[in-house]
């Protein structure tokens, strides 16, 4: 029978294994790591930590919003738009290594690029930013593959906005089920009349409406910070993996979540 024993702060947090998680590839070298690949693998193991954090809390707020409990989803969009901030001044702490810094170790990532993380495509389809062909990038039987798929196929928070606002009386049936083109949001004449109507008469919509495009906003800054750290630190040179780096991330700014709630603001 196993030993039942106390739980302390080392054993609840699972620190053996967090810790024992950084495994830098150049340790195999007769002079020693590389200094700054330890930095380079912990920044993306709590960004990592960061985005499962996201989506944990934007399943809760779809919960909320189905249950018409907007204080409790205003406090839940609060800490996402705190976790973001987070993640924007994390980059300052990558951007403390230099190119030569990062060169020392990047033959040594292979194949490996940023634009692999799953997790993050998964906060793009959970917030409405869905993109079938992202499928393609993972092994169709993989893990995730099948969460990837599986938040394609159900409801965005942006769609539980909607349902919502439909429920206190603005019509919106026919835009919701028109869907945008893969990869193409684009604001709809009958979300922008509806939002017009909350933001002159409905306070409390309105003040959740001002919450998304809070999280909206800060997520556009993390892709600006997160673009100008691989310009500042390869340039406009392919990344890692042959991906296109800098090219690929400068085409996915000005690229909101929730255009409607920007495009809004011109008929105000």
């Amino acid at each position: 029978m196993a030993e039942n024993r106390a739980v302390n702060y080392s054993s609840y947090l699972m620190l053996d294994k967090i810790l024992s998680a950084q495994a830098p590839r150049t340790s195999d070298k007769a002079e020693g790591a590389e200094h700054d690949e330890m930095l380079f693998i912990i920044i993306h193991q709590v960004f990592e930590l960061w985005f499962k954090q996201l989506l944990h809390e934007i399943d809760y707020a779809q919960v909320q919003l189905r249950e018409h409990n907007v204080g409790q989803t205003l406090h839940v969009l609060k800490r996402m738009r705190s976790i973001v901030k987070v993640m924007v001044t994390q980059v300052d702490v990558i951007e403390t290594m230099t190119p030569v810094g990062f060169n020392s170790f990047r033959d040594r990532l292979d194949s490996a690029s940023g634009l692999q993380s799953s997790q993050f495509r998964e906060v793009e389809f959970a917030l409405g930013y869905k993109r079938p062909h992202i499928l393609t990038m993972h092994d169709a039987g993989s893990e995730a593959y099948q969460k990837l798929t599986k938040r394609l196929n159900q409801p965005s928070l942006w769609d539980d906005f909607l349902v919502f606002i439909d429920k206190q009386g603005y019509d919106l049936q026919q835009a919701m089920t028109e869907q945008p083109v893969d990869g193409q949001i684009k604001s709809h004449p009958a979300i922008l009349s509806a939002l017009e109507k909350i933001y002159h008469s409905d306070p409390s919509l309105s003040a959740l409406c001002e919450s998304l495009i809070d999280l909206d906003e800060g997520m556009q800054e993390w892709r600006y910070r997160h673009v100008k750290m691989v310009q500042r630190t390869i340039g406009m040179k392919l990344g890692t993996g042959g991906s296109e780096g800098a090219k690929y991330l400068l085409e996915t700014l000005n690229k909101p979540f929730f255009p409607d709630l920007w495009d809004v603001r011109v008929s105000l």
